[in-house]
């Protein structure tokens, strides 16, 4: 077993132990199934998004997570005041820049929030995490397009890594996480993640648990990550085959049985 496995693998038990409080502020299309996956590893969700209490329950909270897939000025301001009380506190934040580089109001709340809030984790795809980057992008609403794939992942992640001093991973057929120095790929997953809607969501929500956990953004964007990607394996075995919708509560299924044990025997990790 190498290192990084090693790792993860421990990062599922400490987080079944501490049970973090998660406070997101998230896409209002994926929020009850950010909340299940979230219960399903062993965390606490909150989803507080008004301004008058976003900031406190940021200060109770082990972690924050930000997604801005359902973007509106009310949220904007919400998310500024809660990742600002969470940089007061030194709590993580995970940030999802959902559909960046798709409208005016995505790009310029991306970057208002990037330059606000020290972000602990991005969490994104090629295409969102290009635009962070300040690469030209051709976004395809909030997933990634193809036109953007030929970009160099680990490149990317590395390079916004550096410039945020915080960790990057970008979420594909295979992940790239790097935090400027270490760089991990995970070969976990399976395309009918990418038919059910919430996916990505979750994902954060999961790297925001083991962030609140761990206070280690590599380790807890791994873990997110290959998490998400086992769940997917596991689900399509026992439920591919009748539908996206069975699938969809079997990726739920997963996360709930999902231990040391499997991260150890399942996760697929290579270290650059």
């Amino acid at each position: 077993m190498n290192q990084i496995t090693n790792e993860v693998s421990n990062a599922v038990r400490i987080l079944r132990e501490t049970v973090p409080l998660v406070h997101n502020i998230t896409n209002y299309v994926t929020v009850n199934d950010c909340a299940n996956a979230l219960l399903a590893i062993g965390a606490s969700p909150i989803m507080a998004d008004d301004i008058a209490e976003a900031a406190d329950i940021s200060a109770i909270s082990s972690a924050l997570v930000l997604n801005i897939g359902t973007l509106n000025q009310r949220t904007i301001a919400s998310m500024l005041a809660a990742g600002k009380k969470a940089n007061e506190l030194g709590i993580p934040v995970v940030f999802d820049p959902v559909g960046a580089g798709a409208s005016k109001l995505r790009n310029d709340a991306t970057r208002e929030i990037l330059k606000q809030v020290k972000i602990t984790v991005l969490r994104g795809n090629i295409s969102e995490v290009s635009f962070v980057a300040g690469l030209n992008v051709s976004t395809k609403g909030v997933d990634a397009s193809e036109a953007d794939g030929g970009n160099d992942a680990v490149a990317i992640a590395k390079a916004v890594a550096e410039q945020l001093g915080c960790t990057a991973a970008i979420t594909g057929a295979v992940d790239v996480i790097s935090d400027g120095k270490r760089v991990i790929k995970i070969h976990n997953g399976h395309p009918m993640l990418s038919k059910v809607t919430g996916t990505g969501c979750m994902t954060s929500a999961l790297v925001g648990a083991y962030a609140g956990a761990l206070r280690d953004g590599l380790t807890a964007s791994v873990a997110g990550v290959v998490s998400m990607g086992i769940a997917g394996e596991l689900a399509y075995e026992a439920a591919g085959q009748t539908g996206t919708g069975s699938f969809h509560i079997a990726v739920i299924n997963a996360l709930g049985r999902l231990d040391s044990e499997l991260m150890e025997k399942r996760a697929k990790l290579d270290e650059a």
